[in-house]
């Protein structure tokens, strides 16, 4: 039962999930009967929207499939609570991990991730080495340790979420970027161990497909946290390649060859490519804060 201090409003985004729902709904009603529970069907083509109304929920619906984090977007757009709460409507994520969640956000946290632990839902081994990269990474990008950074079970305020929607991608990587950018706001992010199940059904994930796309996270984690951050050490990794291969050449053949050369003008330009990216980073913040 919620005993919280804030209007809550939880939100579900859902993809032919209508074995998981007919499971979930019913348990979150009866755990949460306060709060809007607001089922965000993304094009799905069986019952999801059918049981989420039988169930006593809000739905909206897309007219064709968005992505996950369109459908993450059009709930918070909708939702009216002071707090919105975000998880999977494939039986990974467990309403009894709900009340740890809301129990940070009450502690005055802004942002606060749910952690998977053990078997991670039955994640393959080369999403679970992703994941880990992924922590790892954004770990040393915020100097703060991740532990689980691609959740999709997290609690957030809402006023402070909806000022980052712009940033945020219709595809699956919106919780990258929801927590890279509270990072990089300033805000207080805090994490809480949930128990991840096997999903119900088939997952829309491909390895193949959306591997392509994760790898494009490193480097959105970086570019969204701190670019110069990134540029630099690739700048100096350049750099060095230019001194040591001069090196090289000098003792051999006594001159100074065009590849050093490139090798030096390379790192100057990617240096200022960070450092104007730097720059732009956080004129876009200030405007946000502003606003």
């Amino acid at each position: 039962m919620s005993n919280n201090s804030f209007a809550l409003s939880i939100v579900i985004p859902a993809k032919n999930e209508a074995l998981g729902l007919a499971a979930l709904l019913p348990e979150l009603r009866s755990a949460y009967p306060q709060a809007e529970i607001i089922v965000v069907d993304d094009g799905s083509t069986d019952d999801t929207a059918s049981i989420s109304r039988e169930a006593g929920v809000r739905v909206e619906s897309h007219p064709y499939s968005k992505g996950n984090g369109a459908a993450i977007k059009s709930g918070a757009r909708c939702a009216t609570g002071d707090v919105l709460l975000f998880m999977d409507g494939d039986g990974q994520h467990q309403v009894k991990d709900v009340a740890g969640l809301l129990y940070k956000i009450d502690e005055g946290y802004d942002l606060v991730v749910g952690t998977r632990q053990g078997n991670e839902g039955q994640a393959s081994i080369a999403r679970w080495g992703a994941n880990a990269i992924y922590n790892m990474f954004a770990s040393w990008m915020v100097g703060h340790k991740i532990p689980d950074l691609t959740s999709g079970m997290r609690a957030v305020r809402r006023d402070k979420f909806l000022s980052f929607l712009y940033l945020l991608p219709n595809g699956f990587s919106y919780p990258t970027t929801s927590t890279m950018a509270f990072y990089r706001a300033g805000y207080s992010v805090a994490f809480v161990a949930i128990d991840c199940q096997q999903r119900v059904g088939k997952s829309h994930i491909k390895l193949w497909r959306d591997g392509t796309r994760f790898l494009l996270i490193i480097f959105k984690i970086g570019t969204l946290y701190s670019p110069l951050k990134l540029f630099f050490p690739i700048a100096l990794g350049i750099f060095l390649s230019g001194v040591g291969y001069y090196g090289y050449t000098y003792i051999t053949a006594g001159r100074f060859t065009n590849m050093s050369l490139l090798l030096f003008v390379s790192s100057v330009i990617v240096f200022l490519i960070g450092l104007v990216s730097e720059q732009i980073s956080n004129l876009t913040y200030k405007i946000e804060q502003r606003q």
